[in-house]
Order: structure tokens, then C-alpha cells, then sequence
């Protein structure tokens, strides 16, 4: 293990233990009304449904080409092996990328107001979880499995949490899927439908967790935003910062799976702050 990885690990662990960086707190009881009404309007099945459909737009939008040229590899897999530092420089571009993106989208949905919030929170889901796959690629990871799939959504889980108490919780499945990927290999046709049947099951229980969790979450930041066009700047504030908890979420998980995977630490190691 060289320094720098040694420095990362550090960075993982203070990560795990900062509590969420959840606007709510600072949402007081004048904008109360609004975070009502914006939940009636945009309930979490909404969200839910929001979730499943943009985890495989996602995907589809997700290309790797750019990766595969800037890392000057023959294809995404050797970076699970290549050079974590490279990989980080590579994820400080999707990371730069995703602050700019959904900070300009945000400011034009909040210029609307309340009517906007309709197509901002659809789009803040889709950008979120794509920005995720994207720099799981800078690692060397796509989500090609069940247990990939769940891997992203407890990502997000852990970057919308809105207590420790459900951060830890989602750090906990992540080091649970840790162990399972770790110990993937080729099984039976009967096994691999049984774990499969398992997985479709974690996955549907994850997306309603993360809906009811997002709900809160993303409506508590945008309270503001649903007043017209002052919600402008606040749209473009609040999706900046939330996305830059689910890049540092995306990152730090990749992270360590990627030292995980190539000896780096032991899997027993990874969660400390989530067993705490």
C-alpha cells in the first residue's frame, strides 16, 4: 500500500462519521407549509417510481468511452486493477461535471417555482444515479448484476440520508455487498436464481426505503425553490449540494471497494464508523 492509498483510507473513515449534510436542519418553520404542500404534490411513489425508471435511463446514458480515452486503457476492467489515484483524477471529472449540470438545471426548474419542481426532481434522481454509475466506471465497475444495481441505490441511500441513525444503517449494506461481491464466483444455475430471487427482493424493499428517504430529503432542500423566481438560485444551491453528497458518497464507496478488490485493506476493516 502506497501513501496516497493510505491517505484515502483516512478520508473514507472521517467520511463514514460526518453526520449528513442535511439542509433540513436549517429549514425553519416559515417554509414549513411548503415542504407540505410540495409533498402532497410530488409523493414519495412519485419518487419511487422516479427511482426505478431512472436507474435504467441511467445506465443507458452512461458511456465510457471518454473513461477509457482519458485513462488510456483498452477497456473499463483494468481500472479495477490500474491506479486508484488515476481513477480519483478520473472521478474528479464526473464529480466537476455533475456540479455544473444539475446546478444549471436547477436554477432554470427553480426560475418556475412549484410547477417546476415536476420535471427538477425527476431529473436530480436521473442525474444522480447516472453520476453514480459513471463513477463507478472510473474504478472499473458497471453495474452488470443484481447486487451491483443495489450497490448504486444504497449509494444513494447513504448521500440522501437525513440522520445518522440511516446513514449508518446504508453503510451497513454497503458493507454487506461488499462481502457478497467479494465472495462472487461462478455458481449453479438453481443458486444463482435463488440469490438473484434474493436480490430483486432487497433491491424493490431498497427503492421504497430510498423514496420515503429521498422524499423527505430533496423536498426539505427545495422548500424555498417553489417560490417564484427567487427559487432560482436556491434550485441551483440545494441541487449543487446535493449533488456533491452523492459524488463524495459514489467516491468514497468505489473507493473502497476498489482497495477491497485489490488487497488493499481487509473487508473487515471497511465499515467501522457503520458498526459504531
Amino acid at each position: 500500500m502506497n501513501i496516497y492509498e493510505e491517505g484515502q483510507i483516512k478520508d473514507i473513515k472521517i467520511w463514514k462519521a460526518t453526520e449528513p449534510s442535511v439542509v433540513s436542519k436549517a429549514v425553519g418553520y416559515m417554509t414549513k407549509p411548503i415542504v407540505l404542500v410540495a409533498n402532497r404534490i410530488i409523493p414519495q411513489k412519485a419518487i419511487q417510481g422516479a427511482l426505478t425508471g431512472s436507474n435504467t435511463l441511467a445506465k443507458l446514458i452512461t458511456d465510457e468511452q471518454d473513461i477509457i480515452r482519458d485513462a488510456k486503457v483498452n477497456s473499463i476492467i483494468e481500472l479495477k486493477t490500474k491506479d486508484l489515484q488515476l481513477s480519483d483524477k478520473l472521478a474528479d471529472e464526473v464529480h466537476n461535471w455533475a456540479l455544473a449540470g444539475l446546478g444549471l438545471e436547477g436554477g432554470v426548474a427553480g426560475f418556475f417555482g412549484l410547477p417546476g419542481m415536476f420535471v427538477d426532481i425527476p431529473m436530480v434522481v436521473t442525474i444522480a444515479l447516472r453520476t453514480i454509475h459513471k463513477i463507478g466506471i472510473c474504478y472499473g465497475y458497471k453495474a452488470l448484476t443484481l447486487e451491483d444495481t443495489q450497490f448504486v441505490y444504497s449509494i444513494m441511500s447513504v448521500a440522501g440520508s437525513n440522520s445518522m441513525q440511516e446513514k449508518n444503517m446504508a453503510l451497513v449494506t454497503l458493507k454487506q455487498l461488499n462481502v457478497i461481491l467479494v465472495k462472487q464466483s461462478w455458481k449453479k444455475m438453481a443458486e444463482k436464481a435463488t440469490v438473484n430471487k434474493y436480490c430483486n427482493e432487497a433491491i424493490l424493499i431498497t427503492i421504497k426505503s430510498l423514496a420515503k428517504q429521498l422524499g423527505i430529503n430533496i423536498t426539505k432542500r427545495k422548500a424555498i425553490q417553489a417560490i417564484p423566481l427567487i427559487g432560482a438560485g436556491v434550485g441551483a444551491t440545494m441541487n449543487i449540494a446535493f449533488i456533491n453528497d452523492i459524488c463524495w458518497a459514489a467516491r468514497r464507496s468505489f473507493q473502497e471497494r476498489w482497495l477491497i478488490d485489490n488487497g488493499k485493506v481487509c473487508l473487515l476493516y471497511t465499515s467501522d464508523a457503520a458498526d459504531e
